[in-house]
């Protein structure tokens, strides 16, 4: 492999899991009162709802069909009664459906932070690397589900692309996996990552801020005080 086989495949997502783990702890021992997302829900709502609804209800069975195809073996998933054929058809239509769910969330949100005025001035330079670069993500994310896997079909990233993934964790990195890879899932593969590096120093920071313990929480009772005379 070449040097730059080298650094795409083994030195960049190094670098982006580092700057992920440090710059969260960096970001939240010295910005922690900034460690939200700013909300621009009193000057439009309803962009804002159905983008963010759509968002949402896409991106986390995506995260999970990732998790899925990327971390658990195909000798794994076979043992369970879940054969290439099977997984086939849950990965095109079944995340092909909620991909295009949070893509089209995505188009709203960002046509949303672009096209309106007030919306873009109170949006920071982050805000908006962020919006584009997570529609471009998942475009190509969904390039390479419907479109690539249409043209090859007889490419398997479950034989290339998660193995080379599960060996970065295992400290054992070989780019030769990714050599035979469509160009399409190197991209979303590249800036996969390339988000991870952007993600303590921009507003994603709040996802780990999410109030579970507002579900249990004790209802606030308020009193009515009469004034005395």
């Amino acid at each position: 492999m070449n040097a730059a086989d080298q650094f795409l495949w083994v030195i960049f997502p190094y670098i982006c899991i580092v700057v992920f783990i440090f710059g969260h702890i960096y970001r939240y021992r010295t910005d922690k009162f900034h460690w939200t997302a700013k909300s621009s829900e009193f000057i439009e709502k309803k962009q804002l709802m159905i983008g963010s609804l759509l968002f949402h209800l896409g991106i986390i069975p995506v995260i999970f069909g990732h998790i899925g195809g990327l971390a658990v073996p195909k000798t794994w998933m076979a043992a369970v009664g879940v054969n290439d054929h099977l997984y086939h058809i849950g990965a095109i239509y079944i995340g092909g459906f909620f991909g295009f769910v949070t893509l089209i969330g995505m188009i709203i949100l960002t046509f949303r932070r672009f096209s309106m005025k007030n919306v873009r001035q109170l949006s920071s330079f982050s805000d908006l690397a962020v919006n584009s670069l997570l529609l471009f993500i998942v475009f190509m994310g969904m390039y390479a589900t419907v479109v690539t896997n249409a043209v090859q079909p007889d490419f398997d990233y479950r034989s290339t692309i998660s193995v080379w993934f599960r060996d970065l964790f295992l400290l054992r990195p070989n780019p030769a996996f990714m050599a035979s890879v469509p160009l399409s899932f190197k991209i979303h593969v590249l800036t996969g990552f390339a988000i991870f590096a952007f993600w303590p120093f921009t507003r994603l920071v709040h996802v780990w801020s999410v109030p579970l313990n507002y579900v249990g929480r004790s209802y606030i009772l308020y009193r009515r005080h009469k004034p005395t005379n």
